[in-house]
């Protein structure tokens, strides 16, 4: 087995999520890390957060890849005064890379939604939007109850605090869901276009919510936005791996089972509907 180079891997990745395919306004790619430096593990999360860089500490890694970016916006400083300069830090003191695939790995195919589906066990039919491919459209293998199909997402995602929120009619049948990993409220028109059932995305804003229910008897189902991209980890860690094997390079590939979703916990009002 050989060892590969940090800028190996980073061209392996690069391939599966080209950076070109990032939005303008994304923030993809490299973070940190030394070209020349020897990776022989690597861990994948969502979030570049403190308790991830921890971990791969702990693992041995050298290289982290995330899903977020840790920089989204630039910035003028590393300073270990603010929390994202002190994960820059502790990733250059222990010689780990930071990598990002972002919306470059949102539209891949297959990409983040794919994973979404494959959590589910959903038959993937086409993409949401053709034009980018973002989104992916399915099928489910028998139809299912808007509640049933929200109790198999509560089910096969990781928990969360938010766990599944639905809008619409619970006994209405699904055959087909749109779903989206991510915020995915923007996406409303060509949901309605595609003639779905239900459509599974994270973070829907009351607005654009009430209105789609409003507008059609489309499902909604509202999971957290980190159950809903973690999937891809596990999808992503075993693409790496198979280049691994091909390569001779023998990674050891690891997933992040750390929940770095913001939200800690959640209490129903008295008498709210389950």
């Amino acid at each position: 087995m050989s060892v590969p180079r940090l800028s190996e891997v980073i061209a392996a990745l690069d391939a599966l999520w080209p950076p070109e395919r990032a939005e303008q306004w994304d923030a993809v790619g490299t973070v940190c890390g030394d070209p020349d430096s020897e990776v022989t593990r690597v861990l994948f999360a969502v979030d570049p957060v403190q308790q991830i860089a921890d971990e791969a500490i702990g693992l041995g890694a050298q290289l982290i890849v995330t899903h977020h970016p840790l920089y989204l916006r630039g910035t003028t400083t590393v300073a270990a005064s603010h929390f994202k300069g002190r994960v820059v830090h502790t990733l250059i003191k222990h010689d780990i890379a930071l990598h990002v695939a972002h919306t470059n790995a949102d539209t891949a195919d297959p990409g983040v939604s794919d994973a979404l589906a494959g959590a589910l066990d959903l038959r993937v039919t086409g993409p949401l939007v053709p034009e980018s491919g973002l989104g992916r459209i399915c099928e489910l293998d028998h139809p299912e109850t808007l509640a049933e199909f929200a109790e198999r997402a509560a089910k096969r995602l990781p928990a969360t605090a938010q766990g599944i929120r639905i809008a619409g009619d619970p006994d209405a049948l699904v055959r087909t869901v749109a779903v989206s990993g991510g915020s995915g409220d923007s996406l409303f028109d060509v949901v309605r276009a595609a003639g779905v059932d239900a459509f599974l995305t994270a973070d829907l804003r009351h607005h654009p919510a009430s209105e789609a229910t409003q507008h059609s008897p489309l499902g909604l189902v509202d999971a957290a936005h980190w159950a809903t991209e973690w999937p891809w980890c596990e999808q992503a860690a075993a693409q790496l791996d198979a280049i691994s094997d091909r390569h001779g390079w023998g990674l050891r590939v690891h997933v992040s089972h750390t929940v770095t979703d913001p939200w800690s916990a959640h209490h129903s009002s008295p008498g709210a509907p389950n």
